[in-house]
């Protein structure tokens, strides 16, 4: 490193946000995430020993992935390198792996490379990883916000261990921002700060378990507020509600707090509560869901809880999928809310659920029972002299479309999967099969 080099990197690590410059250095200065750090847990061992192994951290934004790789490269005696997805390519990674076999080779040291938003390389840049990491070149960790079960490459994910992190408690958020407040050498304890309780506990909540949005706010209010006549700068309530101008809502895409809400909105629209459902709408639009996610529950949704108790509300829910595909936000939320509102104003019924899961219950225990004869493709070569398809009734040549004739396998005669419901369009089937079963009855039977 030249000196330019060394001057830029010491004035950016003065100048980095509060967030950075009070990142912890060791494990016993981590807050928070104690399921895969405590002392007595697999991570834990893990760096202490230095004995890592390739490692996948998600998790909702501000919950530590990137300080806990940091703490790593300050504990382990492998060389560390970091780059981020979101400017990296694969000539970073080129790069990476050649120094690494150099180490490797000149040293004996292994290289642990760390990848930060690593869910934005695309699938060939993910593969490139994978021989390295296999053979043992790279250690690889990664740092996700987005699922890594959907988002990672399957064949790095087995090669890993996946630690989720959680939203920090607000406890742990208090005690980061007294840390921040009051730290001399990382924190802000310099300016002779002082965070009144009020202004603590409000920060600490409207966080919703983020410590960069608490720590950025902290750092606003003491920044931009005057002092007052004791010559030290007060965070006061007032100052910490214009430092958060609004509410960070806890909501991530992999977390539990983003199966309760998708959970209610099904739930609401199960329930026939309109209002409900595109509140809780509204609540995952806010927080900057995927609007196909959205529409793709929506369509189960007609499916499983509607079905053919009012059969148009599938074809809207599958126009809205289509549709927000093509607008986008803003305006998707206007189609997702009509599909949604459409969905939980329709007559319920779960028949069709009943109805394949008792099939598939059947399959299962039955096997593949013989199909009846007259039933049997009659088309393909030799088909006919093996009396495929002999004694089929054509249901067009009788009233109603319709006549008396076996269709499930023998062994099954009589069996019933499908109940119509007394709700919506389904009563009205219900009426039709019965009446053209009972007009059918004279009908020859096979």
């Amino acid at each position: 490193m030249d000196l330019f080099e060394y001057m830029r990197t010491a004035n950016m690590e003065k100048e980095a946000p509060l967030a950075a410059r009070i990142r912890p250095a060791t494990l016993e200065e981590v807050v928070g995430q104690q399921h895969i750090i405590g002392k007595d847990k697999l991570l834990y061992r893990a760096i202490k020993a230095d004995k890592l192994s390739s490692l996948i951290f998600y998790g909702p934004p501000g919950t530590g992935k990137t300080t806990l790789a940091r703490v790593i490269a300050n504990t382990t005696r492998a060389e560390f390198t970091q780059i981020n997805a979101t400017v990296a390519g694969k000539k970073d990674m080129e790069e990476v792996v050649k120094k690494a076999k150099d180490t490797q080779g000149m040293y004996g040291k292994k290289t642990i490379l760390f990848i930060d938003e690593i869910h934005r390389f695309n699938k060939g840049q993910q593969d490139y990883l994978l021989p390295f990491v296999e053979d043992g070149t790279i250690i690889l960790i990664g740092a996700t916000t987005e699922n890594p079960y959907f988002e990672v490459n399957s064949a790095l994910i087995s090669r890993s261990v996946v630690f989720e992190l959680k939203p920090l408690s607000t406890e742990d958020i208090r005690a980061l921002i007294e840390r921040a407040v009051y730290d001399r050498e990382k924190g802000m304890g310099a300016y002779d700060a002082v965070i009144d309780a009020q202004a603590l506990d409000f920060l600490a909540d409207l966080a919703g378990g983020d410590a960069r949005a608490a720590l950025n706010a902290v750092e606003l209010g003491i920044m931009t507020t005057q002092r007052s006549e004791d010559e030290k700068i007060h965070i006061t309530l007032e100052v910490a509600q214009e430092c958060i101008q609004k509410r960070a809502v806890r909501y991530d895409k992999t977390g539990d707090n983003h199966y309760d809400t998708i959970s209610a909105f099904i739930k609401s629209m199960r329930g026939s509560d309109p209002d409900a459902a595109v509140y809780y709408l509204a609540r995952m639009l806010y927080a900057g869901e995927s609007v196909t996610f959205v529409a793709r529950r929506i369509m189960i949704c007609a499916a499983e809880d509607v079905g053919i108790a009012d059969p148009a509300a599938l074809q809207v829910a599958v126009n809205a999928s289509l549709a927000v595909e093509r607008v986008g936000m803003p305006e998707a939320q206007i189609i997702l809310s009509e599909a949604a509102m459409y969905v939980a104003c329709a007559p319920k019924s779960n028949a069709c659920v009943s109805a394949i899961g008792e099939a598939m219950q059947t399959v299962a225990q039955t096997g593949n029972l013989p199909i009846p004869v007259h039933l049997q493709d009659a088309h393909y070569k030799g088909a006919a002299k093996l009396g495929r398809g002999t004694g089929y009734l054509y249901a067009h040549d009788y009233p109603n479309h319709y006549v008396n004739q076996q269709y499930l396998p023998y062994e099954l005669s009589g069996k019933e999967f499908y109940h119509p419901s007394g709700n919506g369009y389904e009563v009205k089937v219900r009426e039709h099969m019965r009446r053209i079963k009972q007009e059918a009855k004279g009908n020859q039977t096979i």
